[in-house]
């Protein structure tokens, strides 16, 4: 049973033994809870080696329910230290060779309320032993006495009033198994032979094989090392069974704790930290937190670490930068200094170590910190030069004159970075601006408006540079970075200007050709060159003007007309061109806008010119007004009068002003002959010089319904036709006349060859009637009703020489009209005048076929209206077979000549 000396930590027969005897102490009667330490003294054997760090015994303080605001103390703190559990750690290697000649005072004090206890360990080493007169019995074995209880089951059980302590046993021991850990033991063993076992994980649950127990002597035993992080503990349970299986005690459970040891380093979370801290941050400005973990108890000081930085790269400003708070691993700074544009990163190393840290005992690892120091706008830009130079040509625009270079300490590309450029000085009219190209930082130094060679010959311009953010540092806030661009504008040649244009002039139509209206001249702003100018017409569209090139002069070589084409509004527009004997030559246009004033010039005209009216005066008249190519006052009101020739005129009409643009015109007489009337009608406007004019309306008097309606449309009339219309209607009237045309000359072909079948046939015996048409009349009438029957005259006299009818045409003997010659390139209202004037010709020339024709009958007998029938009689041949009975039913007249021909009555 000495194989526990060989324990790593705590004798667990000391232990269990101290157990034993406050289970005495209690066993008696009811307990009353204490507060204070569960024992007056401790005996712990310790193992042959203890290293820093190790527990050596557990203290059991009773807190009886309460609160706990107890702290221990120990009375050698440069040895051992005692935590808040009342676990007690070495703090250096001890020797175990001997043991402690006095013990260890553990004292217990409540800060709260002031109270205090004491306890005593006794550090024993392997095989020591203490005389009795230190109040320890003298045993090797301890053991678990498990209270008996009356065999006969009828009695009352006695209900037990005590607790097992834990076992503690320190993992990674080395040694030897089995290791003899508690031994347990029934007070019926003397009496009742009894089999002792043990149940749970570690026993006969999973794990096994990890416990085990003699089942005679109850001496319990750990088989192999313990691995706290496995398993930090054990729950078993002890049994006591007769031979029989009858079960004596009770079950009794027992706690077995595994003690921690330092196995375990701290793992850092990840390898590589990385943080950022703004440069110029003050001292105190967290970083970073950094983590580790330990797999040992952390309620030990085997799990509880401790953080510190080993080095910090570069190391240049200072060489503590920044500190990590031990326990938390938050990475703060320490001193002032963080300058971007010189230590843009820093690099550190971060250990963390358990035992609280201590480096002896402590184990340790380490990981990485990366801090990068973040860019703020602590540095202003600076020109690279004081003075800039550029040029510039007069009038241009959009065109970059100067870059202007600046340098910044600042991370490119960033508003701490990036510039701005401002002109604060030389450039009143804002000719000027200065954009920032993003790429390169500089300032583009542009021309925006145009500038005039003649008013700026150079400029001196002022431009500060700023960042888009502000400064940060408080250094730099006063000082702002300026440079001078000098900028020279070149001379061009410009083109010459009209002032004003365009001109407007007021004039009255119709002066005199040759006449100077006005002198239109421009001006050259090239003052400091020495050239002239020259004038020509650019636009003229009535070619009314002409312009002297020397001096601008204008004068008319027409007539200006208000009423022509050309004028728009009364206005007549002219385009001149002004050009300077500049290399190369510049010019500039001018407009002329001329507002042409009326004068009284166009005598009102009638309208309409033909019109239609009842023969009757009651039932209608006609509405006339004029036309007027002048603007008022040059036109109305108009005055309407008929002219006085001839006499007839006023006769027969009368005229009746309606107002000053309207007149009626209407019949005097009681009834007027229907036909066609040229009335006319003198019209007179109300200019300064007021004009007359006298037209003819053309008047058609027609018989009229009872709604007042003509009953018939007269041919001649064509009034409200347009151009269009009359082209459609001469091309109808042409394609019917080829249309008569082509069925006359079928008519006449149609006739010839009647004739020939006629010659087969003796004249004798031709019986067949010939009618001809004696009211035929020559052309000239007023209804030009032609006969197109005189287009056939050829055959007609060929008839007339067989039928003894002579007809004699006689042209008359009268002077012939002028017909319009048609022009070569006629326009279409040139060809509606061209037909209306042959028309007009040809209805006025008498000479023109067909001509009156006189026809000459050879009548015989006396008052005979149809001629002579001798030529039936001696045409007669005899023939009685011919019957004529049928010519009776024509009539008394053809009654004799049925007679004849039948035999009858001779004349």
């Amino acid at each position: 049973m000495h194989s526990h000396a060989s324990m790593p930590l705590i004798s667990c027969w000391d232990l269990l033994l101290l157990f034993l005897l406050s289970a005495s102490q209690m066993g008696g009667g009811s307990a009353v809870c204490r507060p204070g330490f569960s024992e007056d003294i401790y005996t712990t054997v310790m193992s042959e080696t203890v290293l820093p760090g190790q527990p050596v015994f557990i203290v059991k303080y009773m807190h009886c329910g309460r609160i706990s605001h107890v702290r221990f103390e120990c009375s050698q703190p440069e040895d051992f230290r005692i935590s808040v559990e009342g676990v007690l750690y070495a703090l250096r290697p001890l020797d175990t060779s001997h043991s402690w000649i006095t013990p260890l005072v553990i004292k217990a004090w409540d800060h709260v309320t002031g109270q205090q206890w004491q306890t005593r360990v006794w550090l024993l080493s392997s095989g020591a032993q203490l005389p009795e007169k230190h109040g320890v019995p003298r045993t090797h074995i301890p053991e678990i006495v498990i209270p008996s209880h009356p065999l006969d089951r009828s009695l009352r059980r006695i209900k037990r009033g005590w607790v097992i302590p834990p076992i503690n046993v320190a993992e990674n021991s080395k040694g030897p198994f089995p290791m003899n850990l508690v031994k347990i033991r029934s007070d019926n063993d003397e009496r009742v032979s009894l089999r002792y076992s043990v149940t749970g994980p570690g026993a006969d649950q999973p794990p096994t094989s990890v416990f085990s127990i003699d089942p005679i002597s109850g001496q319990l035993s750990v088989l192999k090392p313990l691995d706290r992080e496995h398993l930090p503990s054990f729950n078993l349970r002890a049994h006591a069974v007769d031979l029989n299986g009858n079960q004596v005690e009770n079950p009794v459970d027992i706690m077995i704790h595994v003690i921690d040891m330092n196995d375990n380093r701290p793992e850092f979370i990840r390898q590589i930290w990385n943080g950022s801290i703004p440069e110029g941050s003050k001292p105190g400005t967290s970083v970073m937190t950094v983590t580790s973990v330990d797999k040992d108890d952390p309620k030990t000081a085997n799990g509880q670490l401790r953080y510190k930085i080993v080095s910090q790269n570069p190391a240049s400003l200072s060489a503590n930068m920044f500190t990590i708070n031990n326990k938390t691993g938050s990475i703060i700074t320490v001193a002032a200094g963080l300058d971007r544009e010189k230590v843009p990163q820093y690099t550190l190393i971060i250990q963390a170590t358990d035992m609280e840290g201590n480096p002896t005992y402590g184990l340790s690892n380490t990981a990485t910190a990366v801090i990068t120091v973040t860019d703020v706008n602590d540095n202003p830009p600076e020109f690279t030069a004081d003075t800039f130079f550029g040029e510039v040509s007069e009038n241009q625009v959009n065109v970059v004159l100067v870059n202007l270079a600046v340098s910044d300490k600042d991370q490119p590309s960033t508003a701490a970075w990036d510039t701005v450029y401002r002109i604060t000085a030389g450039d009143p009219m804002g000719h000027f601006s200065v954009p920032t190209d993003s790429g390169s930082n500089k300032g583009l130094v542009t021309v925006i408006k145009p500038i005039n060679y003649e008013v700026n010959r150079a400029f001196v311009l002022t431009v500060v540079a700023t960042n888009e953010v502000p400064l940060q540092s408080s250094v730099h806030l006063s000082r702002q970075s300026t440079a001078t661009v000098s900028v020279r504008v070149n001379d061009i040649n410009e083109s010459p200007y009209f002032e004003p244009n365009p001109k407007l002039l007021k004039l009255q139509e119709g002066p005199q050709t040759e006449s100077v209206i006005t002198t239109f001249t421009a001006q050259d702003p090239d003052r400091f060159m020495q050239q002239s100018l020259r004038y020509s017409t650019l636009s003229d569209p009535g070619d009314w003007l002409r312009i002297d090139s020397i001096n601008g002069r204008i004068t008319t070589v027409s007539i200006l007309d208000r009423e022509s084409p050309y004028i728009q509004n009364n206005v007549y527009t002219a385009t001149f061109l002004a050009t300077d004997t500049g290399s190369p030559p510049a010019s500039g246009t001018g407009t002329l806008q001329i507002n042409l004033l009326d004068v009284n010039d166009n005598a009102p005209q009638l309208f309409p010119s033909e019109a239609m009216i009842c023969d009757k005066p009651d039932i209608s008249g006609i509405n006339i007004t004029a036309l007027d190519a002048d603007v008022p006052p040059n036109t109305g009101p108009f005055i309407f009068e008929l002219s006085s020739q001839p006499a007839e005129v006023r006769e027969n009409w009368t005229i009746t002003q309606l107002s000053g643009e309207n007149a009626q015109l209407g019949i005097k007489v009681d009834f007027m002959e229907t036909g066609i009337y040229d009335i006319p009608i003198t019209i007179t406007d109300s200019g300064d010089m007021a004009l007359s004019n006298t037209s003819y309306l053309r008047v058609k008097v027609c018989q009229c319904d009872h709604n007042g309606d003509c009953t018939a449309q007269h041919p001649i009339l064509g009034t409200g036709l347009s151009t269009g219309a009359t082209l459609t209607l001469l091309l109808c009237i042409i394609s019917l006349l080829i249309l008569v045309l082509l069925l006359v000359t079928w008519i006449k072909r149609r006739d010839k060859e009647r004739m020939a079948k006629q010659l087969l046939i003796d004249p004798d015996d031709d019986l067949r009637d010939n009618i001809f048409k004696y009211d035929e009349e020559g052309g000239g009438e007023e209804d030009q009703d032609y006969d197109l029957s005189q287009l056939q005259q050829a055959e007609l006299d060929n008839h007339a020489s067989t039928t003894g009818v002579r007809r004699l045409d006689e042209r008359p003997q009268h002077p012939q009209p002028q017909y319009p010659v048609r022009s070569t390139a006629p326009h279409l209202g040139d060809i509606e005048d061209f037909i209306s004037e042959g028309l007009r010709a040809a209805d006025q020339d008498p000479t023109a076929p067909p001509y009156d024709s006189l026809l000459v009958f050879d009548y015989q007998g006396t008052g005979s209206t149809a001629g002579s029938l001798s030529s039936i009689t001696s045409s007669y041949n005899g023939d009685g077979d011919q019957d004529y009975d049928h010519l009776n039913d024509w009539g008394p007249r053809f009654r004799k000549l049925a007679d004849m021909y039948n035999g009858g009555t001779d004349e």
